[in-house]
């Protein structure tokens, strides 16, 4: 049975090691390679050579624990061609041998084991030489073939997988021990592998591995890898020049790193020419040719794409996008691991190929516009950033600020890697208060609950409001004064589009009065809406009051992809960033799921839409337009601390956020990009940066329509009005709220025809959805004319107390059982 690879045996003195090596050496030049590899020679140990016995010789493993080699993982734009980053602790990309150069392969071969198809895993005669001149260090005489180099770079490897740093030190000591009874002892070991290995394995195959696992240059291993770095093709494609230059790194990869030191590597390349040539594998002429050629010339060198910093280089402002996908990947890819560490070891040694689903167009567009609207360096320190989903998928599709993402300890003053589009658990921020855009989650509930977008409410702004005023699961919440203000001025009677379409915080208070306030954050939680993380806590938003108006943090990636259901016409779908994760071998690994489901009702989605599209009638007048169907809302938080814009069309959802990033501090009287703003809004910069990115990014798109809003939604199911008009005040709020609806009376009286202290007027009339408010204004009886001879009248048979609805214009007085009459 093969003894298995492992880790120092019984110890011993080094000229008792050195003996030993010289025993098995010469039964290997005397007797054949194969006999050494099985047995220690008698002769050695009778003669008394070493007192080590063949059981301690037999002790040396013939197995070799392998594994698959480390590789470098890639993450890919969602075109599949576009490499974000990559990710490794050893850069290596593994190849067939049928896929690297065969002069490749002789160059290694001239350079590092000339008799690599004469042995059987060792060379007795080059080590006999190394061990008589006591050079049995890889670097002098040729002591370790090819094989035995293989079975070293295993060992480290094995050795790097070692769970504690201690384990990690000792292992690769015994790895790489090179001095005295451990290095002795090392190429006994490494000689007894190779031996085993050779009868495993063809050539062919022990040359593919080592030009895989070998280091040619810092931090890159193998030969694919090489070939791309210094050269910019692969290894099928070499040259002699470039196969020559990588041949000569790997004895020292630092020193002959042709980046870091072109002069030793030129020299180092010239020897190897000069090996290949007296070997045979390239002419006089070739060698002439290419000694005389300037490494310099020959270099077409790769940028490096490790880590997340270096995606800004293949798509502007995409390293915040990169580092959330590594998040994800850690946070949540279970496939790849049960645990944290576990994932992150997969992402740096997996050979992972990554696609992702930023769209490059889109990325860089966000990038500039984001940067347009808050320059990086501008003076004021404003942060904005923006994020984009796809409706119906939940792909995010851009993600942007106006910094540049840094992810290390010295950075500068507007660099970071706090991701402020993302939770806490994803990009280290805490979100910001949303403002008004939270509103829609209460229009949500308002059409859910069956009102419309044309139910008019008393949207006045009151002294008097406390959160005893308002219902939370179905009780009235404690008593506690609520300070309010509008930044529309004092509010007034409003339909419900009025009030979104102007952001009017007390209208909103209004509806906030008739809900449930469980209901809508409930709502708004069953489109993903939840507390961003860290310094804004965990979970649902609360049922109180100021949440109406979006008090509490929320992370812009949550809205854009909570809005996203409005455009999709009620499917809700979890934001995703990774479409498809491989490793090198095809393996393909479950990546978190969008679980899109329908969530709205496909006519409340629609009203939804309606009522978010009038946004450039009110808050975004000032702003342009885009020419094709979009909605949204504005967002503003009391003191102009955070600003908003969430906005839609049926093929992308976006928010904007601009805000001072690290505190909570009012935007006012301030200079951004050049223009003087007295007080920032969501008009100010968010809106007019969403118009700008997604007018540039649909522009030759498809722009459909949303689909229109049914009658119910807008208008609610309408009943009877009762017709007032001439009742007492008392009269006439009584027979109004008894048919359902609300009253609103204007004390000031107005001039009229009917007598003071009567209903001169009423609004709406006719028909309207129940809980309508009806506008009652009061005659002051100034245009009464004056009353007709009673005679005349009499005459005239007229009925001088008709009874109800009989002469009042046909509309009868709310307790007729016929229906409204001809006017």
């Amino acid at each position: 049975m093969p003894n298995p690879a492992r880790s120092r045996g019984r110890k011993v003195n080094a000229g008792q090691a050195l003996a030993l090596l010289l025993s098995f050496v010469l039964v290997a030049v005397v007797g054949g390679v194969l006999a050494a590899g099985l047995i220690l020679p008698g002769a050695a140990v009778a003669k008394g050579v070493t007192n080590m016995t063949t059981e301690t010789f037999d002790e040396l493993p013939t197995e070799l624990a392998e594994s698959s080699l480390p590789q470098k993982s890639t993450i890919l734009a969602a075109d599949g061609k576009t490499v974000l980053a990559t990710f490794y602790d050893e850069d290596r990309e593994v190849v067939g041998i049928d896929d690297i150069a065969p002069i490749m392969q002789d160059a290694v071969i001239a350079t590092e084991d000339k008799r690599f198809y004469e042995h059987a895993g060792i060379d007795p005669t080059g080590m006999l030489r190394a061990a008589a001149k006591g050079a049995l260090s890889d670097s002098k005489e040729g002591a370790s073939t090819l094989t035995q180099q293989y079975i070293k770079n295993v060992l480290i490897e094995q050795a790097l997988n070692k769970p504690t740093e201690a384990e990690r030190k000792a292992a690769l000591e015994d790895a790489r021990g090179a001095d005295g009874t451990e290095g002795v002892a090392r190429k006994l070991r490494e000689a007894k592998l190779a031996i085993s290995l050779e009868q495993k394995w063809s050539k062919k195959e022990i040359l593919e591995k080592y030009l895989n696992i070998a280091q040619f240059g810092i931090n890159l291993y193998g030969v694919e890898t090489a070939a791309q770095k210094y050269f910019s093709t692969s290894a099928k494609k070499l040259n002699y020049l470039q196969a020559a230059t990588i041949a000569g790194i790997t004895r020292s990869p630092t020193a002959w790193d042709p980046t870091r030191n072109p002069k030793d590597s030129q020299d180092r390349r010239d020897t190897v020419l000069k090996l290949m040539e007296q070997q045979g594998y390239i002419t006089t002429a070739e060698y002439d040719k290419g000694i005389a050629t300037p490494l310099k010339d020959t270099l077409k060198v790769q940028t490096s794409t490790r880590g997340c910093m270096a995606s800004a280089s293949a798509v502007a402002g995409s390293g915040f996008f990169c580092d959330y996908v590594t998040k994800v990947v850690a946070n949540d890819m279970k496939s790849l691991g049960k645990t944290r560490a576990d994932r992150l070891a997969a992402l740096n040694r997996g050979g992972l190929t990554i696609k992702t689903t930023i769209i490059p167009k889109e990325q860089k567009a966000a990038d500039k516009q984001v940067k347009k609207g808050v320059p990086v360096k501008d003076k004021t320190g404003i942060g904005s950033s923006i994020v984009v989903v796809e409706p119906g998928t939940g792909k995010i599709t851009a993600m942007a600020e106006n910094r540049v993402y840094n992810n290390t300890s010295e950075h500068g003053k507007r660099e970071t890697a706090v991701n402020w589009n993302a939770d806490n658990e994803y990009g280290s921020a805490s979100g910001f208060p949303p403002g008004s855009t939270f509103k829609p989650f209460t229009l949500l509930q308002w059409l859910k609950d069956g009102h419309s977008l044309n139910d008019r409410i008393d949207g006045r702004l009151r002294k008097d409001y406390n959160t005893d005023q308002f219902t939370a699961c179905g009780a009235k919440l404690p008593s506690s004064k609520w300070n309010l203000h509008n930044s529309e001025g004092q509010g007034g009677f409003m339909t419900v589009q009025d009030a979104t379409k102007n952001s009017v915080n007390s209208g909103y208070a209004e509806m906030g009065k008739q809900l449930d306030l469980c209901d809508i954050m409930k709502g708004a939680s069953e489109l993903g809406v939840h507390k961003a993380g860290g310094a804004a806590g965990t979970g649902d938003f609360d049922p109180f009051p100021a949440n109406i108006i979006g008090s509490q943090s929320v992370a812009p990636l949550t809205m854009a992809n909570a809005f996203a259901a409005f455009a999709s016409g009620g499917i809700y779908c979890d934001p995703i960033a990774i479409s498809t994760v491989t490793n090198a071998s095809g393996k393909k690994f479950k990546v978190p799921s969008a679980n899109c489901h329908r969530e709205l009702e496909s006519r409340i989605a629609n009203a939804m839409n309606e009522g978010l599209s009038h946004v450039w009638e009110g808050t975004a007048k000032g702003v342009a337009k885009p020419s094709f169907a979009t909605a949204g809302k504005t967002g503003t938080t009391s003191e102009n601390e955070d600003t908003w814009f969430v906005g839609y069309t049926p093929a992308r959802s976006a928010a904007v956020w601009v805000g001072y990033p690290n505190e909570f501090k009012p935007m006012k009287d301030v200079t951004v990009a050049g223009t003087y703003i007295r007080r920032m809004y969501g008009s100010s910069i968010a809106a007019p940066t969403w118009s700008r990115f997604m007018t540039s990014i649909r522009k030759g798109e498809d722009n459909p329509d949303f689909t229109k809003a049914g009658s119910d939604e807008l208008y609610g199911k309408k009943v009877y009005v009762p017709y007032v008009v001439g009742r007492s005040a008392g009269d006439a709020k009584a027979i109004l709220e008894s048919a359902g609806f609300k009253v609103s009376i204007d004390t000031t009286p107005v001039a009229s025809d009917k007598p003071a202290g009567t209903v001169a007027s009423q609004s709406p009339s006719g028909s309207a959805p129940k809980n309508t408010y009806i506008s009652l204004q009061i005659s002051d009886g100034s245009q009464v004319k004056p009353p007709e001879n009673q005679d005349q009248n009499n005459q005239d048979g007229q009925n001088q107390n008709p009874k109800p609805g009989q002469n009042d214009g046909g509309k009868g007085n709310g307790k007729d059982k016929g229906g409204p009459g001809k006017r």
